[in-house]
């Protein structure tokens, strides 16, 4: 989420000034509509949040609804309020509120994405790639980035899976001559981890063993295309702004949410599943920020 905001501000070409915070109970554990919209409901970890009220608020996530609301009311209005997500209450509640297509919110004020925001540009792309140009230059070609997530509220990655997955990135790089840069994250279960490590011992891949500087960019760089675990939609959003052939390995569960944007994604003709091998397509690259950003200008220059 905090990813989302700070993407949306990069691309407005804003500094923006972070706010994280939290509530106090009951209202942590309420819906927004239940929560009152004042400011004293955060905790005394939070960031302050106190005048003078931004010309811009960029808000997302279910615990700064209420917050967000109190502060466009205690401006006056003045504070053009941005909602990142389905805020859970009226959309009448925010200057505009930006959700992704799968949500099925509408309304004069709402904006649908294909995906997820994110700060992701041709620029930090391109610095990315200078950064770890040396690193990713011993791997052979062409490279594939696999970028694994793991289990959430509604995915799991089983051992079975984990095995499956290992079985077939060994089975590119030692029969079909990719290198493969891999990046788990903190989900990844470690029984995968660990299978996908012993699967491709020998085989010259780089894994990212999570210390030092996370290569995650400098991989989506260089990589000729990329395989991504359906799980996040972050992940699958930022790996199809690339403009390159975008795989996605499906776990075990799903909502409905997630395979109506995984549907629309294969529509399109973005993304496709992975089965074990890797196929070569044009897309115009995924660039939601942009058409957000440019909302946002146009709103409030009429505002």
């Amino acid at each position: 989420m905090v990813n989302q905001c700070r993407g949306l501000a990069e691309v407005l070409g804003v500094a923006p000034v972070s706010k994280v915070i939290d509530l106090r109970a009951p209202w942590q554990w309420l819906p927004p509509i239940l929560t009152p919209n004042t400011l004293n409901i955060t905790t005394s970890g939070s960031d302050p949040l106190t005048p003078p009220w931004p010309d811009l608020l960029i808000a997302s996530g279910r615990k700064s609804v209420a917050p967000a609301r109190a502060i466009r009311k205690a401006s006056g209005g003045r504070t053009f309020c941005v909602q990142i997500q389905d805020p859970g209450v009226s959309p009448t509640a925010f200057d505009l509120i930006v959700a992704p297509a799968h949500d099925e919110m509408t309304g004069g004020n709402v904006i649908s994405t294909t995906g997820s925001l994110h700060g992701l540009t041709e620029s930090i792309l391109d610095a990315a790639r200078a950064r770890f140009a040396d690193r990713v230059s011993r791997l052979p070609r062409p490279l594939l980035a696999v970028l694994l997530g793991g289990d959430n509220a509604v995915y799991k990655m089983t051992e079975a899976y984990g095995e499956t997955l290992a079985a077939q990135l060994r089975e590119l790089a030692q029969n079909h001559g990719w290198g493969l840069a891999i990046t788990p994250s903190r989900r990844t279960p470690q029984h995968a981890q660990q299978a996908i490590a012993h699967a491709l011992q020998g085989t010259g891949a780089d894994i990212w063993d999570e210390t030092g500087d996370n290569p995650y960019l400098g991989f989506l760089a260089h990589a000729d295309a990329i395989v991504v675990t359906g799980d996040s939609v972050n992940m699958v959003s930022e790996a199809t702004a690339t403009g390159k052939p975008v795989h996605v390995a499906h776990l075990e569960g799903g909502s409905e949410k997630f395979r109506r944007f995984h549907q629309n994604m294969e529509a399109r003709g973005i993304t496709r599943p992975f089965k074990g091998t890797i196929e070569s397509w044009d897309y115009e690259p995924l660039d939601d920020t942009a058409m957000v950003a440019a909302e946002i200008r146009r709103r409030i220059a009429f505002a």
